[in-house]
């Protein structure tokens, strides 16, 4: 007997509110309803385990679409209801769940609940017009029950001639929503969402007639796949995996046909519950570094990808599963990132994925070295971003120096200057780097002639790394850009000729007035080399840091340094001016190619030089 009923909540006043507010994720309303279908066969389960059910050896959901009458259902054999228990679970239950949901959101802010938890059954009003539940109880002499509303004030409730045990949910979807009767679209919800979910899934199943009607005697008989891994690799013990299922969970999870470099199995149950992989992926191309992809589980079910509350922004970069049942879900982003237990995840994640660096540094530096380029970026990244990451992590920084060789960085820091020490003039150990190996090409044969090491910062993130590094070591280090100290690194021990040095430099000032640089004179280690440019770090990073952040152009100080040992610089002073202007203008130019590109202007100017230089040697 069929009969009408109220629902209590003033649910017409909220959908439209929430459909707004879930608008472009309005696809949760399938994880929220198959997650229900997933309860309701753990909860029959559970009465198996106390002796109060009878066992079932096939739990299963099934979803099946129909284009054609524009329905999705989703139906379980868990543990079903009774016409009590829909009225208390779907019409007062699951419509107050609704209207918490709304004051939750509400209160927000704006921020949005985590993964949009805790709408439940409701969220399927976001899709459909109107939805039926056929249902039965577990309970000896149940009858089936039908519940039909279209989610306003009304339903009925009455009985049906459902059979088997479990609950069939039916939705008519409403105009515009008739994407979700598509096979190809659910069965891509069903793969963001329910991946991992603990019981089978299956999408528009064949009978078994249908499926075998091909098969000829003795050949194996076909079976419906699930769409879903029941027993996803992270819940094993690291023990039981091998590299072999690690790559293929990888490859299939991410749609990665390269292989990881290496994985971390987080799996912990004290003082909460944490299980799952972090990939360290290959990185092809230096933009492929913007974003990995770690995606957030809660019990084996899908909440979100790259929860910067829960999951510290460097390990971003990496791909990876993590599920943690304690993480609280129908909350705010901020309660979320000032949970004190949030909190302690998000440590202990930093933590194991510094242990694991550390230990295939002490156990395989080969490896370590070998991976390093892609490994790089994301721990100077994470350094920047996390002081605890630091700390574990800054003894298996490494550079290569300039003779293709691994060095750790803290090996090259200096003794601690004293503030005394400071004071009077001492400055902390400098550490010399490249940062573009063909531009500097120059310098760095004169440092390698000169038996002078650097190590190579070519990488986007190394202006910030060492900045911070220093930062974090103002006595102990300070880095130099090849080119900023020529004269301290390179010039040859011993008194320089006073009157000497002012005549060069004065011919050099004479022809260069206008140029906008500064000249001294060095005795430099290298005779080949005239002159060389020399750029204050300081200046130079500040110019860089004007160009990055569009704050016009400040270009930095440069000085040229005079090589006094050249013979080409110790021709002039007995030159004609002709000579001179050109031989100098020449020397610059040299010097200058050996810094940066020239401008349009100064190109044509070097090339006016050149010819001229010509004519003069051809005419004797």
């Amino acid at each position: 007997m069929e009969r009408q009923g109220n629902i209590r909540i003033a649910s017409e006043n909220m959908m439209p509110i929430i459909k707004k507010w879930l608008y472009s994720d309005k696809d949760i309303f399938l994880r929220e309803i198959v997650s229900n279908a997933s309860d309701a066969i753990t909860k029959y389960k559970k009465l198996v385990s106390l002796g109060e059910a009878a066992e079932d050896g096939h739990y299963q959901i099934v979803v099946t679409t129909d284009d054609k009458a524009g329905t999705l259902t989703v139906e379980d054999n868990g543990i079903g209801m009774t016409a009590e228990e829909v009225e208390k679970y779907i019409t007062q239950i699951a419509f107050s769940g609704a209207a918490d949901f709304l004051e939750k959101y509400e209160k927000a802010g704006g921020e949005g609940i985590i993964g949009h938890f805790g709408l439940g059954f409701y969220s399927a009003y976001m899709v459909s017009d109107n939805i039926g539940i056929f249902t039965k109880s577990y309970r000896e002499g149940s009858t089936g029950v039908h519940w039909q509303s279209d989610g306003n004030s009304t339903y009925t409730i009455g009985d049906c001639d459902k059979e088997t045990r479990g609950t069939k949910v039916v939705m008519h979807l409403a105009e515009g929503e008739k994407e979700f009767a598509r096979e190809s679209e659910v069965r891509k919800l069903l793969n963001k969402y329910c991946s991992f979910m603990p019981y089978e899934i299956y999408l528009n199943p064949k009978s078994d007639e249908e499926l075998n009607k091909d098969v000829k005697e003795g050949e194996e008989r076909k079976k419906n796949t699930p769409v879903n891994t029941t027993e996803p690799l992270y819940l094993k013990q690291p023990k039981d995996c091998t590299e072999e299922e690690y790559k293929d969970f990888y490859r299939h999870t991410f749609s990665d046909f390269n292989d990881p470099l290496f994985q971390i199995h987080l799996n912990m149950e004290y003082p909460f519950r944490l299980k799952g992989i972090l990939y360290f992926p290959k990185v092809r191309k230096q933009v492929e570094l913007e974003r990995g992809q770690v995606k957030l589980y809660c019990n084996q079910v899908f909440i979100a990808d790259n929860i910067k509350e829960v999951i510290p922004e460097f390990l971003m970069l990496l791909n990876g599963v993590i599920d943690c049942p304690d993480i609280p879900l129908n909350v705010s982003r901020s309660f979320l990132q000032n949970d004190a237990q949030v909190q302690k995840i998000a440590k202990h994640i930093t933590k194991k994925v510094a242990d694991k660096l550390k230990e295939l540094y002490r156990d395989d530096k080969e490896k370590y070295e070998n991976c390093w380029n892609d490994l790089a970026t994301f721990v100077k990244f994470g350094c920047v971003k996390d002081d605890r990451f630091y700390d574990q992590v800054k003894d298996i920084v490494i550079y290569k120096n300039l003779e293709g060789k691994y060095v750790p960085l803290s090996s090259m820091f200096g003794e601690e200057v004293s503030e005394e020490d400071a004071k009077n003039g001492k400055a902390p150990q400098a550490v010399y780097y490249v940062s573009d190996e063909k531009k500097q090409a120059q310098y760095v044969k004169m440092f390698k002639d000169a038996g002078l090491d650097a190590i190579i910062c070519d990488t986007y993130i190394d202006p910030h790394f060492i900045s911070y590094i220093e930062y974090k070591n103002p006595t102990r280090v300070r880095f130099l850009r090849i080119d900023a100290d020529i004269a301290g690194a390179l010039k040859e021990a011993g008194e320089e000729n006073a009157d000497e040095a002012k005549e060069i430099a004065g011919i050099f000032e004479k022809y260069l007035e206008g140029k906008h640089v500064k000249v001294t004179t060095e005795r430099l280690k290298d005779a080949d080399v005239p002159a060389v440019v020399n750029v204050s770090e300081f200046m130079r990073r500040m110019s860089e840091m004007n160009s990055f952040y569009m704050m016009g152009d400040s270009a930095a100080d440069v000085t040229l340094v005079v090589n006094l040992n050249s013979a080409a610089v110790q021709g002039l002073k007995g030159a004609g001016e002709e000579a001179q202007k050109l031989s100098v203008l020449q020397i610059y130019y040299l010097a200058m190619l050996a810094y940066k590109q020239l401008s349009p202007e100064e190109l044509a100017e070097y090339t006016r030089n050149q010819t001229e230089l010509i004519k003069k040697y051809l005419q004797g």
